[in-house]
């Protein structure tokens, strides 16, 4: 693997990692990471990768690869739990999410859609969604995270 590959891999990790808003900061952390790279390099290879920047949920714009979750997305999840999921359980990597019957679908679709950087996939029943958490997400670490999306906007 040539130098520039191994940059861009680390790159790719980097903002996969940690919020990171300028390409200052991507040399910087690239730097801290072993590659010595000039903001001109950085820039180039942000272009070459094809990275955007997504808005965080407290507003803050940072890189990430193209096909990243942006929070617009994310934000459909609420109203999504709000109106159909009615208890949120957890095992081992698993979360298990119930529905009035026949709302398990759409549910699943819009996890599905968000891009949820935790969420591997999903499998919808009648009144079921099984979610699947990505490797090094535990199930009750993403359980405790979308029964947040039960309670966003509650008094």
């Amino acid at each position: 693997m040539n130098d520039k590959a191994r940059r861009q891999g680390a790159i790719l990790r980097l903002v996969r990692e940690r919020r990171i808003s300028t390409q200052e900061e991507l040399v910087s952390a690239l730097g801290d990471a072993g590659h010595e790279v000039v903001q001109t390099t950085v820039s180039r290879d942000i272009h070459e990768l094809g990275l955007t920047k997504v808005r965080m949920p407290d507003g803050t714009l940072v890189y990430a690869p193209a096909d990243a979750p942006d929070s617009d997305r994310l934000r459909g999840l609420g109203p999504a739990f709000r109106r159909w999921a009615l208890t949120v359980e957890s095992s081992g990597n698993l979360v298990v999410v119930t529905t009035p019957r026949g709302y398990a679908a759409p549910l699943a679709y819009a996890l599905d859609d968000s891009g949820h950087r935790g969420i591997l996939g999903t499998l919808a029943g009648e009144n079921t969604v099984m979610v699947v958490a990505r490797e090094g997400v535990s199930g009750a670490e993403l359980r405790d995270e979308l029964q947040e999306y039960l309670l966003e906007g509650a008094a």
